[in-house]
């Protein structure tokens, strides 16, 4: 496997890439240009610029996330042929610079959604949480409620230009009911996926987080059976997925190791997440996260892992949000040092487990 490290970029992240470099077994930075317009053309000078800034500190650059989808297309609105033909080149443009995955999710308004970001744990850390019943009725409350909490970071999914349309999209979605938003995702990988397949750039699906509806949005990839009918849309191996196991985790019916292994073995899964989560009542519906360590979350972390290195995987995997520790007052879920601490862990898994399997 190829481990990677997220990175926002060195004008909103306080991490920097040399401090990437220095985690042990590091090989890739997971980036983005996060200054271009969800819909616009990314252009080749500024992907250039970005490869430069991170091969120049000892890493890789071969993960993009997110290329994200403007609204238009998940509405299915007329205009959304033009964002696709944006989107293609972008594909093209992105592989020109020797991009091989691109992680996007196609959720409805919020890319993922917490109640906390800065939840109190008892060991003096705080990490995000998610409790349903603390949800607002009103949006609006709950969206100034993430601003407040960001620490004056542009959250991914949050963008202030984003939110000051927030009543004309919920307005729009309106009439966007769960199979409504797989007719549009099909439209957009049937579009799309020649394009993929054409210059080897995998799309790797992020589920939604949490997995459950919302503020009455739909919600089409929370699960295994919503994997099969995505994957069923295009039948190309181009057409694979995220697999968070923090998103999918959150809901105590998904056997996550059994995920990996089926979605693996057919070569869908060119991206992991891995993260852990704690649930934080008795029927399972509010969770915060955790470290990575299985004893530490809800999450078997060893069995998670070991679906992984069974099957032999190759493919690309990074932490996922980490704590706060240490008196890091860092971007909520992404701060340096507990994502370092998660990358050591699962790497130490991963060799155990190979050198287990090898006897």
């Amino acid at each position: 496997m190829k481990m990677g490290f997220r990175w926002f970029g060195e004008e909103d992240d306080p991490v920097h890439l040399s401090e990437i470099r220095q985690i042990p077994g590091v090989s890739q930075a997971v980036t983005a240009l996060y200054d271009v317009a969800v819909g616009d053309v990314w252009p080749k000078s500024k992907i250039s610029q970005l490869k430069q800034q991170v091969q120049a500190s000892g890493l890789g650059f071969e993960v993009i996330e997110s290329v994200n989808i403007h609204d238009d297309i998940k509405i299915g609105l007329p205009t959304r042929d033009q964002y696709i033909e944006n989107y293609k080149q972008t594909i093209q443009n992105l592989s020109e610079y020797g991009i091989k995955v691109i992680c996007y999710n196609f959720m409805p308004v919020f890319d993922w959604l917490r109640t906390n970001l800065h939840y109190q744990l008892p060991d003096g850390t705080n990490a995000m949480a998610c409790e349903p019943n603390q949800l607002p009725d009103d949006p609006n409350e709950m969206i100034q409620s993430i601003l407040n909490g960001s620490k004056g970071f542009e959250m991914p999914g949050w963008e202030p230009d984003r939110l000051a349309r927030i009543q004309h999209l919920f307005d729009e979605y309106r009439n966007v009911d769960a199979e409504k938003l797989l007719a549009n995702l099909k439209y957009f990988l049937d579009a799309i996926m020649p394009t993929c397949e054409k210059y080897d750039v995998r799309m790797a699906m992020h589920p939604d987080d949490p997995p459950f509806p919302l503020f009455g949005l739909p919600r089409i990839y929370k699960n295994r059976d919503d994997m099969l009918k995505i994957e069923q849309l295009y039948e190309s191996r181009y057409n694979g997925f995220t697999i968070c196991t923090g998103s999918l985790g959150e809901n105590p019916a998904n056997d996550v190791p059994a995920i990996i292994r089926e979605f693996v073995q057919k070569d869908r899964a060119p991206f992991i997440h891995a993260r852990n989560i704690r649930f934080m009542n008795a029927d399972k519906t509010a969770f915060h996260e955790s470290a990575h360590l299985s004893t530490e979350g809800s999450l078997d972390m060893y069995e998670i892992m070991k679906a992984l290195a069974d099957n032999h995987y190759d493919g690309y995997i990074r932490p996922d949000h980490g704590r706060n520790i240490w008196g890091e007052n860092g971007r909520p879920g992404y701060g340096l040092y507990d994502r370092a601490l998660g990358v050591t862990y699962l790497n130490g898994l991963w060799e155990a487990i190979n050198k287990d399997n090898k006897k």
